[in-house]
């Protein structure tokens, strides 16, 4: 009776080890509940529609997904999730990562595991320094602030004030910004950090304004605080066309109808919005919104292409899923996405892009981002 339970127990293990082996187990470490669930639906969703698209087989490997809500922001939750995914799923790859701090978690799991890490939104600079096992698909905030900050001089300006909310992604853009502007012969004539929680914009417009500066340079969280700020500065006579800033302030479609006319001249920096003109973004955001009811965003793109990669690498590595193959194969490597021409950069493992300056316009009747100028194939300069 052993002996038979003995051969049972063996071939359910030889079972189990031959059909691991036709798999490729994909661990996704995402906040799907709290502040930013929406954040990770919209990165959730390009990768359902990917594998929609492409499949759920590569080079001739089944792709399962294991999805794991860190409730975030919570890097010790990202943390053990990713040393469970890793022992007791024995998942190939970590990805997903809408926030700093948990990919910073799980770095070290990737380090030690060797596992190949995709992040596909966080954007500090220094993630992909925490091991040599990821890679990034999203972007950096010096990738577009410092570019922003140098296009600002070139644009004519010469003096700006800078107003950021008081967190991580706020203060890295103000540093990069500033940087990039100052190095090519622009002058700060000063600066507030804003309380990051639902602030009174009033008394810090009034305050820029007072200096009489050319331009404001803006970062805030998108959401409910890019009308409050535009509606402030309205009411205070700035005008709309002497506002800067990174792309959330304009970037979600409710707000950015909520602010109206108010919001008609602002410009702002960015990797991708669903406006973007080209054939490849055209067939994504129409499938995307047939799929899903809605426009793909910034978060959409970093899941789409983090997907894209993982896939592409398991095709070149002939479905060897170690992490030192599939880092190898995704060094360098190039593509067409729907934000445009990206790459991976082989020495850091972030991505290249291009950065786009868009002005609001009222396109037809409705208030939309435009693309006016590009800067291509930028890399991270914090690195």
């Amino acid at each position: 009776m052993r002996k038979a339970l003995l051969v049972i127990a063996a071939a359910v293990l030889a079972a189990s080890s031959a059909n691991a082996q036709q798999t490729v187990k994909i661990g996704l470490i995402m906040a799907y509940s709290g502040q930013f669930a929406d954040t990770a639906a919209q990165m959730d969703n390009a990768i359902k529609l990917y594998i929609k698209q492409h499949g759920d087989t590569v080079a001739g490997k089944k792709i399962e997904i294991i999805r794991r809500d860190t409730g975030g922001p919570n890097p010790d939750v990202a943390k053990r999730l990713a040393q469970e995914l890793v022992v007791r799923d024995q998942v190939d790859v970590l990805a997903g990562f809408v926030l700093t701090p948990e990919a910073l978690g799980a770095g070290d799991v990737s380090a030690e595991a060797k596992k190949l890490m995709v992040v596909m939104n966080a954007a500090t600079s220094i993630i992909t320094t925490k091991s040599p096992y990821i890679v990034r698909t999203s972007l950096t905030i010096p990738q577009l602030e410092y570019t922003f900050g140098g296009w600002a001089f070139k644009a004519g300006i010469r003096k700006i004030y800078t107003m950021v909310s008081d967190y991580g992604p706020g203060i890295d853009a103000e540093t990069w910004f500033a940087k990039g502007f100052k190095e090519a012969g622009g002058q700060i004539v000063g600066s507030v950090r804003m309380p990051i929680a639902s602030p009174d914009f009033s008394a810090f417009v009034q305050r820029a304004k007072d200096l009489d500066p050319e331009a404001i340079f803006i970062f805030i969280p998108g959401g409910s605080q890019p009308p409050a700020m535009a509606k402030a500065m309205h009411e205070r006579g700035f005008p709309a066309s002497r506002i800067l800033g990174q792309g959330e302030i304009t970037m979600d479609d409710n707000a950015l109808k909520s602010m109206g006319d108010s919001a008609v001249g602002i410009r702002t920096v960015f990797h991708y919005a669903w406006e973007h003109k080209s054939p490849a973004n055209e067939a994504f955001v129409k499938a995307y919104q047939a799929e899903f009811k809605r426009n793909p965003d910034v978060f959409s793109i970093g899941g789409w292409d983090g997907m894209h990669l993982i896939y592409e690498t398991l095709k070149k590595t002939g479905g060897k899923a170690d992490g030192d193959a599939l880092i190898g194969a995704a060094k360098g490597m190039k593509w067409d996405s729907p934000r445009g021409p990206i790459s991976i950069d082989p020495n850091t493992r972030d991505i290249v892009q291009n950065v786009y300056i868009r002005r609001v316009e009222k396109v037809d009747g409705a208030i939309r981002n435009v693309e006016f100028d590009t800067i291509e194939n930028v890399k991270d300069p914090a690195k």
